[in-house]
């Protein structure tokens, strides 16, 4: 059911003081776009009559048939609270349509709500729940960012040895008065790294929030005087960012279908197919995962990200896929290697229409492996068959451009135009000349 209707909007934004209204989309990148509108133009927005100029995304249409609609989902209206309380800003998520007025399937909030909808088909609505990473930042005397902190605190420190704590609450309490519910925020392991987790929801709501939450934090913190990056590994040397993605699957009564009491491990056989599914796709999607020339950076061992497509039954945080120990209606599975810097649309929804295919062919896993991954020989890994996520850009580039599987999730244009992107970006990281080269280099040859 729909919180707002068309009405309850035109009395809120009158009640409220709003002036301007943003209309936000995501490009395929997993970059928020929008266009500003005041509020004398509400009527026309609520009509879906605001046009922009898709030709001017990269991703989307060529310039001859540019014209593209924004149709805003009343449901994400919201009000930033960071904004001023006279003349205050809103904001709409959009979907993106053609002028004949089908949904454009460039979008990525499209390929979330198609992909949704074959869970539905199957009786099952897809929950997701994000623990999202992030740094803080100095910024220089011209405001633009550095990598450079004061602080030196770690994992769950306070302050004073927490600098940013009143920044990290800040952020919280903005994001409560969005209607986030924030279940955690700590310091994380290290220095000027944070971490913020809240309340799981379907699919596409869950990406909606993914979004919203990086806006809030790059807004509140610029108002520190900070500049916050999802970078997943803006230093050398200490823990990159992630954003675990803890996933389950509802039946149409709510009822959490990955339990299964009478199982040794509380799990029931969906959710055994589901993480095969999983399992099976991952080196197909990490770069949708794991999308940066930087995000493998982060995927090596020694920084706490997983990097062996394995799965564990225990605590265990060295598999890629472990379980949590909460069972009953909080049973899920935690996926561990998507980074901070993700399209969550695509992301969760090849997460999803993975392990909907280990759902429908009945796929089982491999044995849990319970042991520390990182402390097994070559030897070892070849005994117990697993294998490794990919570990550059090049290799994920090569899985992703072999896969029928991440076509058909995405559909032609995006994968088509996503794949052509990343070899671009790809190629020219590799012509770059890196500080590391020169510094090991230049002095020996």
């Amino acid at each position: 059911m729909s919180r707002y209707s068309k009405e309850d909007i035109i009395r809120l934004v009158e009640e409220e003081d709003v002036e301007f209204i943003r209309l936000q989309f995501t490009d395929m990148f997993g970059m928020l776009k929008n266009i500003a509108i005041t509020s004398s133009q509400l009527g026309k927005a609520l009509d879906n009559r605001c046009m922009f100029d898709g030709s001017a995304i990269e991703g989307f249409v060529r310039i001859e048939e540019s014209d593209m609609y924004l149709h805003p989902d009343l449901d994400t209206f919201e009000i930033f609270p960071w904004r001023p309380q006279q003349g205050k800003v809103a904001r709409f998520i959009c979907d993106v349509y053609r002028p004949s007025g089908e949904p454009f399937e460039g979008d990525p909030r499209y390929v979330m709500r198609r992909i949704s909808r074959q869970a539905l088909d199957m009786g099952y609505t897809f929950q997701a729940g994000p623990e999202c990473e992030f740094f803080l930042f100095h910024t220089d005397e011209n405001g633009r960012p550095t990598t450079d902190t004061h602080e030196m605190a770690g994992f769950f420190d306070v302050g004073p040895l927490d600098l940013a704590e009143n920044v990290r609450r800040d952020i919280v309490l903005n994001l409560e008065d969005m209607g986030f519910e924030v279940e955690a925020s700590h310091h994380e392991i290290a220095p000027a790294q944070h971490e913020i987790d809240f309340q799981y929801g379907d699919g596409l709501a869950t990406a909606d929030n993914v979004m919203t939450f990086k806006m809030a934090v790059k807004a509140i913190a610029r108002r520190h005087g900070l500049h916050a990056t999802f970078m997943p590994k803006p230093k050398a040397g200490v823990n990159g960012s992630g954003m675990h993605i803890n996933m389950s699957l509802a039946d149409r009564d709510g009822n959490n279908v990955f339990v299964d009491s009478s199982d040794p491990l509380g799990l029931s056989p969906i959710a055994y197919q589901f993480m095969a599914g999983l399992l099976e796709h991952i080196r197909e999607i990490t770069l949708l995962t794991n999308p940066l020339v930087n995000s493998y950076k982060r995927l090596v061992p020694g920084y706490d990200a997983p990097v062996y497509i394995a799965w564990s039954a225990a605590s265990n945080r060295s598999p890629l896929i472990r379980i949590p120990s909460s069972r009953g209606a909080s049973t899920r599975i935690e996926l561990r290697c998507p980074d901070s810097a993700v399209n969550p649309y695509l992301a969760l929804a090849a997460c999803l229409a993975a392990g909907l295919d280990g759902i429908r062919r009945g796929l089982k896993p491999p044995a849990s492996v319970d042991t520390n991954i990182f402390a097994m020989s070559e030897a070892q890994l070849r005994q117990a068959g697993i294998k490794q996520l990919p570990e550059t850009m090049g290799e994920a580039l090569e899985a992703f451009a072999e896969s029928s599987f991440a076509r058909e999730v995405l559909g032609d244009h995006i994968y088509t135009k996503y794949l052509e992107a990343k070899e671009k970006e790809w190629k020219k990281f590799r012509a770059e000349v890196t500080d590391w080269e020169v510094q090991e280099y230049l002095y020996k040859f």
